[in-house]
């Protein structure tokens, strides 16, 4: 399969400069980068994978805390204004 590619100018003369350092062409040095970048992010857990042994592990008791993070902010706010009324 062939790729067109666009490169800005300073990327087109480092990539040229690489390629001619390690004796190989533009084509292939592009080829090799794709080849490492693709198996290090297969190789990476993602940031669910990281942490999902820790997600709602606070045992808050209030599942749904998330979805009602504004009713719950909204509640905080009005008890507070009651107990400055209160004063």
């Amino acid at each position: 399969m062939m790729i067109t590619l666009r490169l800005s100018d300073p990327l087109r003369t480092k990539l040229a400069a690489l390629a001619k350092t390690q004796g190989i062409s533009r084509s292939e040095l592009i080829r090799k980068c794709l080849d490492d970048y693709l198996a290090r992010s297969d190789a990476e857990p993602s940031a669910w994978e990281l942490g999902k042994d820790l997600f709602g592990c606070s045992n808050s008791g209030q599942g749904d805390r998330s979805r009602r993070a504004k009713d719950i902010a909204r509640e905080r706010i009005h008890a507070r204004q009651t107990e400055r009324n209160r004063r």
